[in-house]
This record gives structure tokens, sequence and C-alpha cells, in this order.
């Protein structure tokens, strides 16, 4: 790679080529240290805190301001390793915390304290019934009604790793350049850092929720931090334009920004609807706004590998009608 080719992270986009020089004059107005950068010596998209030359408190630096203060969430340091089965490893400075799903740790260091929670630790709700009803809110999505946390107690840095539930990419988010917000479906999200609050939204028409293959509810996470989302198999970015459309199969979503219309539109023809092994709707979603796709819904891999042992063929991304829904969006095939 030339060493004039630099790109960064901008609004989940990819933007270059830049001289180092260009670069460093354009991370004070990003997000500082935290920006995604990748260019020479590089093997994937890393922190610019993370390369030698570029943080902020380099020696050959000190022209360049601080990274912007002001986030609620805590800034936590990661590393994505692994291709198909990846697993992401968080760096946590004392009293930094991430928290994460139940059952998601792969390993830590002696100086991380773990502790089951009670709903969302992120909420504001106080109390015990606060926290019964944001426990509530998880519980329709799926999820159990405890999340965990995970908090640097010991003297240094220390790490905690998180393992993906099956083949994909595990996805950084940084929300402060997603506007504050993400929708994700059930079960995509792997981890946070603290400040990052997870709860749930209801799509906006009786149909999506009906036949959406997610049901009425997706997962909302909010806030300014960083949170790692999994995809199953490979994964698509797409930047939908004001106006632009994607039909999506409903299963192969896995997140998109609040700016994005999601709907449901029927396939439409006979032979379509009855041979065409896609189901009676697929998802309409509507820019401006990014879109991640997985080419590997976890229900699609579990129906094959059901289908070896049974030599029933079942594909599909499920209904919160069950087997009539399935019969309707494709589930039984």
């Amino acid at each position: 790679m030339a060493e004039s080719q630099w790109h960064y992270v901008e609004n989940g986009e990819s933007v270059g080529p830049l001289t180092k020089e260009q670069l460093l004059a354009k991370l004070p107005a990003l997000q500082g240290d935290e920006t995604l950068v990748f260019g020479p010596g590089l093997s994937s998209w890393t922190a610019a805190r993370h390369v030698p030359g570029l943080r902020s408190d380099d020696a050959s630096q000190t022209d360049i301001p601080p990274a912007p203060t002001g986030r609620r969430a805590d800034e936590i340091d990661y590393q994505i390793t692994g291709d198909d089965m990846q697993y992401v490893e968080v760096e946590l400075d004392p009293n930094e915390m991430v928290i994460a799903e139940a059952g998601a740790m792969m390993y830590m260091t002696p100086g991380v304290e773990m502790e089951a929670k009670l709903g969302d630790p992120s909420s504001r709700e106080q109390g015990l019934l606060g926290k019964v009803f944001t426990a509530g809110k998880r519980v329709l999505t799926g999820e159990s009604l405890f999340m965990t946390t995970f908090t640097g107690h010991g003297p240094g840095k220390q790490q905690v790793a998180f393992a993906a539930p099956y083949p994909g990419k595990i996805i950084p988010m940084d929300l402060s350049q997603l506007g504050g917000e993400l929708l994700c479906q059930k079960q995509s999200f792997l981890c946070a850092a603290r400040g990052v609050s997870i709860g749930i939204a209801f799509t906006k028409r009786l149909g999506a929720g009906l036949f959406g293959g997610e049901g009425f509810i997706l997962q909302r996470l909010t806030g300014d931090g960083l949170a790692f989302v999994h995809a199953g198999g490979t994964l698509c970015h797409r930047r939908l334009e004001r106006g632009e459309k994607l039909k999506v199969d409903t299963g192969c979503i896995v997140a998109f920004q609040k700016s994005v219309d999601y709907d449901i539109k029927f396939v439409g023809g006979f032979k379509n609807t009855l041979f065409g092994g896609e189901g009676l709707f697929f998802a309409m979603l509507t820019g401006p706004g990014s879109v991640w796709l997985q080419s590997l819904p976890f229900s699609r891999l579990a129906d094959r590998i059901h289908a070896t042992g049974t030599g029933r063929k079942k594909t599909g991304e499920g209904s919160i009608l069950g087997g009539i829904g399935g019969l309707l969006d494709g589930d039984n095939r």
C-alpha cells in the first residue's frame, strides 16, 4: 500500500485515500483517537490511538489538539481477532465497564469483576420497579432478564473478551457517529461500553410486525459509546440515499440507522409465492441512512443442520405467528 493511501471512517463510510498529513489534520474534527483508520502496516480497521504516529499523545503530534471530550459512555479500547469465528477483546482502565449479554464472555484477566444485573445497567430507571420494567422490556426481545457487567478493578489495564455465537463478523458501532441510535435485529447485540442503553423499539406498521421475520420488536441501542453487534456469514454494508429503496430478505437484516424506514412488501406473483422459496413477504428499507446485512442468518444455518438429520428442508427466518406465520412468510418450505 502506498504511503499516501490512508483511509478513515466517518458516519459508517470509508473516506480516502489521503496522505498521513491530511489524515492528521482530519482527526481532531472527527473522533480524535477513537477514529477508525486503515493504512500502511495495518491489516484491519484500527482506532487511531493504536497507530504509532497518529496518537494525540505522541511526541510528534503535540500540535494536534486532544480528542474531543464530553462523551457520557466509557471510552474503551478493543481489538477484534479472527476471521469467521471472531472474538473482541476489550481493554479496561480502572473503573471502566463493559456490558454484555449473559453467556457471551470468553475470558477475562483477574482484575476484572463480573456482576449480573437485572435489566439494563445503563438505564436511568432507579429502584426495583424501574429495574423490573427495563428487564421486562428485554424479555419481549427474547433476551435474558439479566445482563452482565465487567468492570476493571485491578492495577493497570485489564482485558475481557467476548466471542461471536456462530460464524460471522463482529461489527464495532460508534453510536456517536451514527446519530446516537441504532436499531438491530433480536440477538445481534454482543457487548457495549457502559453508557450505551439497550432497549426495544416497536415497528411502526402492523404488517412489518406480523410478517417482518423479527416480530413487532427490534432492539434499540442508544448513547454515544461503542457497541458491538454480530452478523452471520459475510457482512454487507449499504449506504442508502434519501428515497433510495432496498428489498431484503427479512432474516438478513442486522441493523440500520433510525433514519431508515422499515416496512414489508408482498412478493407478488402466483409462481413467485409458491415456488420462489422466499415466502410471501420481503423487507423494504428506504433511505437515507446506513444498513448492515448478513449473508447467513442463524435460523437459516439451523434449518440446514436440522435438514441433514431429518431429510426435511426447512428454511426461512421465522414469524411471531408460529406455524401459520411460517406458511405466510416462507418459514415452512
